[in-house]
């Protein structure tokens, strides 16, 4: 849980090139929690669609080589992915090649027996009785996630970090989850109680600005963002899109009034306000374009 008022770092890269862009992102954080660490990576497969749709392979590629530049012990990639099967997913994205390549391990969360999955009932949660978590992620020593920018057609409005551990649940949850119209976005933030990441990356290299998750409006964002808080990395996604125009549901919304914002912050699963966010930058250009982002972040 994050200490409230203190500002939160995001770095910000402007660039189209994911090898040194992930590579600065990161570096500019000045952090590293994964030297000598057993590293539980959790990228965007929900469907094996092109990006933004799913991770990039090449996002997968460049964060990996540059976890064990710092230093990972081990890399294991974990998913779930729905509503295929993660095992086609996995399949037509190329990972099982990808995994063997890279030398990183690869659990499919749907293949898990019963007796790995952990409940977890948060205190005043708007799930009827908890939801499944894939235990890997429970004991996990390192978790790293890697997000997508978009927005989300069926009920979401925006998937990107805090959504991202949709992944990580039973897909026997998907159903309540799909039919509870008006706590879906509060019941997202929820599923972040599980756990806590130690750095996300999110690729806004191209964004889906309307639609989504499968299929949208596709923009260029030319941005690779990076953090260690799932309410400011949202927060600056959303920032990016509305500066991109996007749709109603995000255009006509302060950011810190999105559902999935306002619960994770009731939740204290990061920073409360705009003001709390940081943006680090490394050259002019992705300066001037974090001064415009932070002035949409404090208009909301």
């Amino acid at each position: 849980m994050a200490d409230r008022g203190i500002k939160t770092k995001v770095s910000l890269i402007r660039t189209s090139d994911r090898a040194t862009g992930i590579k600065r992102a990161i570096e500019l954080l000045s952090i590293n929690p994964v030297n000598v660490k057993d590293v539980l990576l959790k990228p965007n497969f929900n469907t094996a669609d092109p990006f933004p749709a799913s991770t990039h392979n090449d996002t997968i590629t460049h964060l990996i080589l540059h976890l064990k530049e710092m230093g990972a012990k081990n890399i294991t990639i974990g998913e779930r992915s729905g509503p295929p099967h993660t095992s086609d997913v996995l399949k037509e994205k190329g990972i099982y090649e990808l995994c063997k390549k890279l030398d990183v391990g690869l659990i499919n969360f749907e293949e898990l027996p019963k007796s790995d999955w952990v409940r977890i009932k948060p205190e005043n949660s708007h799930w009827r009785n908890g939801f499944d978590v894939a235990k890997p992620i429970i004991d996990a020593e390192c978790i790293v996630t890697t997000c997508c920018l978009k927005t989300h057609g069926y009920g979401g409005v925006f998937t990107m970090s805090l959504k991202l551990s949709v992944g990580i649940t039973n897909k026997k949850n998907m159903n309540e989850l799909h039919t509870s119209i008006l706590s879906m976005r509060k019941m997202i933030a929820e599923i972040n109680l599980a756990y806590s990441p130690s750095l996300i990356l999110m690729d806004g290299i191209e964004a889906f600005v309307d639609g989504g998750p499968m299929s949208g409006t596709k923009k260029r964002g030319d941005v690779i963002v990076a953090g260690t808080d799932r309410i400011a990395i949202d927060a600056v996604g959303l920032a990016i899109l509305k500066d991109l125009g996007s749709n109603k549901a995000i255009m006509e919304k302060k950011i810190f009034e999105q559902e999935q914002i306002h619960r994770a912050v009731e939740l204290g699963l990061g920073i409360s306000k705009p003001e709390d966010i940081e943006i680090l930058t490394d050259d002019d250009e992705s300066k001037k374009y974090a001064e415009r982002l932070m002035k949409i972040l404090l208009k909301g």
